[in-house]
C-alpha cells in the first residue's frame, strides 16, 4: 500500500511540474513573437512587479541587510528589485539565446556581445595549449554566454550545471544549452569522477562557485560564514590545472561584456600543494568583488549562508576480533 501511495504521489508531483511547465512554455512562445529587446524589457518589468511578492524577496532583503548594513532599507529593496529584473531578463534570454549572442572577433565592441580586450589573446593562447584548465564564474549577468564565447574561439569546454527540479524545465534547458555551449555535465553525485577524466585528457571545465554546498568547506562571503564547494581546489590540487576567473556583465541597452582573466596564483601549503581551504576562500573573495561592483546582478534570494548540521562521528570502544 505504501508503495502505491508513493507512486501516486510521484505521479501527482510530475503532473504539477507538467502544468507549470506548459504555462511557462506558453509565455515563452508569446515572448518569441516580440522583438528581443522589447521582450527582455517586458520580462524585466514583470519580474520587478511580481518578484517582491514572493517569499524569496524577504530572503533577498535579509541577505542584503546583512551584506550592506550601512545601506538603508529602501536601498536594500531597490537592489532586490534590480535582482528580480536581472532574473526576468535571464529567463527571457533563454528564448532568444540564438539571436542575442552575436560576438564576432572581427568587430569586437561593436555588437551586442563583446569581450574584454585582454580576453582575445587569452582565448587564442588557451586554444593552442594542451593542458587541463578550470574556469569559474558566478550567477552574474547572463553567465550562459561564457561557454558560447569559448566555442567561438574553438576552445572546447564542458560546462557543469545544476538541473532544475522540474524535469520538463531540465529537458528544455538542456536542449537550449547543448546546441552552442559544447558539452554539458549535470552536477550530481559522482560528478567529480567525470570532471577528473576530462582534466586527465587536458580538457576544459566551467564551474559556478557561488552556491551553498552542503557539508562544504567553511568559508566566508560578505563577511558571513558559509559553506562552499571544494571541487575546484581539490581538482587543481590533484591535476595541477590552471584556474581562470570569467564573468558576464550586463551593459545598458541589453548589451553584454564577457571577461576572462589570466590564471590565478593559488595559495599553497608548506609542501607546495594547493591549499584547498585557502583556494576556495580566494574564489569566494573574487566573486564577492564582482558582486560588489553591481549587486543588482547577483541572485540574493539564494540561501548562500545556510549552514549544514554537521554529522557527529560515531564513537565507542574498539571491537576486538574473536
Amino acid at each position: 500500500m505504501r508503495v502505491f501511495i508513493a507512486a501516486l504521489r510521484n505521479r501527482f508531483e510530475l503532473f504539477q511540474y507538467w502544468i507549470v511547465a506548459q504555462i511557462v512554455f506558453g509565455v515563452m512562445a508569446l515572448l518569441r513573437l516580440a522583438p528581443p529587446d522589447a521582450a527582455l524589457n517586458f520580462a524585466d518589468k514583470v519580474a520587478r512587479t511580481f518578484g517582491p511578492l514572493t517569499g524569496r524577496h524577504k530572503v533577498a532583503v535579509d541577505n542584503l541587510s546583512q551584506a550592506y548594513p550601512e545601506k538603508s532599507a529602501e536601498e536594500h529593496d531597490a537592489i532586490a528589485r534590480d535582482m528580480w529584473g536581472n532574473m526576468g531578463r535571464l529567463a527571457a534570454e533563454y528564448v532568444f539565446l540564438d539571436r542575442l549572442f552575436d560576438f564576432n572577433p572581427a568587430t569586437n565592441g561593436e555588437n551586442r556581445v563583446e569581450i574584454n580586450k585582454a580576453g582575445e589573446p587569452i582565448f587564442h593562447r588557451l586554444r593552442d595549449e594542451q593542458k587541463p584548465r578550470l574556469f569559474f564564474t558566478g550567477h552574474l549577468g547572463n553567465f550562459e554566454f561564457l561557454p558560447i564565447v569559448a566555442a567561438t574561439f574553438d576552445l572546447q569546454m564542458t560546462s557543469m550545471f545544476r538541473p532544475p527540479n522540474n524535469p520538463y524545465f531540465a529537458n528544455y534547458v538542456l536542449r537550449r544549452r547543448s546546441g552552442a555551449m559544447g558539452s554539458l555535465l549535470a552536477s550530481r553525485r559522482g560528478v567529480a569522477f567525470s570532471v577528473a577524466r576530462i582534466l586527465e585528457n587536458s580538457g576544459n571545465v566551467g564551474v559556478l562557485v557561488d552556491q551553498h554546498f552542503m557539508q562544504g568547506v567553511p568559508t566566508t562571503f560578505f563577511g558571513r560564514a558559509c559553506e562552499s564547494s571544494p571541487l575546484v581546489a581539490k581538482l587543481t590540487r590533484n591535476y595541477e590545472c590552471d584556474v581562470h576567473p570569467a564573468r558576464c556583465i550586463r551593459l545598458p541597452g541589453n548589451r553584454y561584456r564577457l571577461e576572462i582573466q589570466e590564471a590565478l596564483t593559488l595559495p599553497r601549503d608548506a609542501k607546495g600543494r594547493v591549499d584547498v581551504n585557502g583556494t576556495t576562500q580566494l574564489l569566494n573573495d573574487i566573486v564577492e568583488g564582482w558582486v560588489r561592483e553591481d549587486p543588482g546582478q547577483w541572485m540574493w534570494f539564494h540561501k548562500r549562508w545556510k549552514i549544514s548540521k554537521r554529522k557527529k562521528k560515531k564513537t565507542g570502544a574498539p571491537v576486538t576480533p574473536a
